[in-house]
């Protein structure tokens, strides 16, 4: 079978590639014989000092070309957003999915179910391991492609078969051992369904990945997410307060036990469940460096401290401007504090919107799953001179929601302001210092 190689999308000016006369639309087919599958396959036989690389030229004529460098030291090849190829798609059948969960008409990329161990050690996406053949396996080991980020729901081979929807599934300590073993390094996720993988399943799950330390770095625990387009889908409960409350003191006791035993907490709640709970965020410390903040478990933690930082900062009086703060329903305990402070600033008059999930139902309650339309909706005309909310609603790429609203659209329909914040100190720089050095700062007003 021919190789296909890599396509060439661009070639950086002054590099050893353009030098040796490597072109846009050619194509890296091997390195030093071996096959040149993937992005990650070029990385790593690219980085040896002594290479010789089969090229394909756009015209299909067919090129060896010897090449001697610096250890690691770059070629200048980029191959855009086709490294990868195709990504590798998801086939279980989860009884907890949220994709299953979406309304339709959104934009498909919302609807793509991956499951690639390639973009889990290049992104960070969570995999089940259950589409990976023994040789898929045996590559991770082998090019050392960690750390993995691995959904594992439970560690009991018949409920996680179950879950999953995969007679592949049952078999994950297996995959964990070998993994662990070879050195790569994995952080762990559960996400909790009530009656399913929590209680007595929850304990034997994190005990058996606890005995796979140091490889498994961290587990985290995130509550199942239910919208309200789950007809004909298996029969989930939402967490209460007082189960939320419940998960997050038993965290804090196995925390305790995993710090005597290993000096590392080892098992994160996500914020979500802090939230719900009506419980205090844990101290940084706890954290152990916020191994799964893409997880959602610790960003409380973050803003409330730099909160505290920026506080230091803030002026007695500003320009008189009315501003809103938008949020979903779980972050307002966390804007209260910041929105009473900055409203002792003279000139100063801040408030909280609070936006119910409508779009996709109100138990949804995350602050990243808001959308546009909903924001509309439910905020008035009158929106007040600036409108702030958190970057974390939009796709960073483009500056839209999920239901594809552009922040363009929502502060001409709202006339007002509008900037998209990550954090207390672009909050407070918006506000106080220079509205014009907002990432995403829109402002529509004739």
């Amino acid at each position: 079978m021919k190789r296909r190689g890599l396509k060439i999308e661009a070639v950086e000016p002054g590099s050893i590639a353009e030098e040796l006369g490597v072109a846009a639309g050619d194509r890296v087919t091997a390195i030093n014989g071996m096959p040149v599958r993937d992005l990650i396959d070029f990385r790593y036989l690219a980085a040896d000092e002594l290479l010789f690389i089969d090229l394909k030229k756009a015209d299909g004529e067919e090129w060896v070309l010897e090449v001697e460098k610096d250890f690691d030291q770059d070629l200048g090849i980029n191959f855009g957003a086709g490294g990868f190829g195709p990504a590798i798609k998801c086939i279980n059948k989860c009884v907890f999915c949220f994709v299953d969960q979406m309304p339709p008409g959104m934009r498909r990329t919302l609807y793509v179910k991956d499951d690639d161990y390639r973009l889990s050690f290049w992104h960070g996406n969570f995999i089940t391991l259950t589409n990976l053949s023994k040789n898929k396996l045996k590559r991770i080991a082998r090019q050392r492609l960690g750390p993995l980020y691995i959904s594992v729901h439970t560690t009991n081979p018949v409920l996680r078969e179950r879950m999953l929807g995969s007679s592949r599934a049952g078999s994950i300590m297996e995959q964990l051992r070998f993994l662990a073993e070879a050195g790569i390094e994995m952080h762990t996720q559960v996400v909790l369904c009530p009656g399913l993988n929590d209680a007595a399943e929850l304990e034997r799950t994190a005990g058996d990945l606890f005995t796979l330390w140091p490889a498994v770095k961290s587990l985290a625990v995130v509550p199942v997410g239910l919208t309200r387009f789950r007809e004909g889908l298996y029969p989930l409960a939402a967490f209460t307060r007082e189960k939320a409350r419940a998960l997050v003191r038993w965290v804090h006791d196995r925390q305790k036990e995993y710090i005597t035993r290993r000096q590392h907490p080892f098992i994160f709640a996500s914020d979500e469940f802090y939230l719900l709970a009506g419980e205090t965020a844990p101290a940084a410390e706890r954290y152990d460096g916020f191994p799964q903040l893409e997880n959602g478990v610790g960003l409380t933690r973050l803003f409330l401290d730099e909160w505290a930082d920026a506080v230091g900062g803030l002026p007695d009086a500003s320009e008189p401007q009315r501003i809103v703060l938008v949020t979903g329903v779980l972050g307002n305990k966390i804007l209260e504090p910041v929105a009473a402070r900055l409203n002792k600033i003279a000139g100063l008059q801040v408030s909280i919107k609070v936006i119910e999930n409508n779009f996709f139902g109100k138990q949804v309650t995350a602050t990243g799953l808001v959308t546009g339309s909903d924001i509309l909706a439910q905020t008035t005309d009158d929106a007040g001179d600036l409108i702030v909310l958190p970057a974390v609603m939009l796709k960073e790429d483009e500056k839209v929601f999920l239901d594809d609203v552009s922040l363009q659209e929502l502060a001409g329909k709202l006339k007002a302001a509008v900037a998209a914040v990550s954090g207390p100190r672009q909050l407070v720089d918006v506000i106080i210092n220079s509205p014009a050095n907002a990432e995403m700062f829109i402002d529509n007003r004739s």
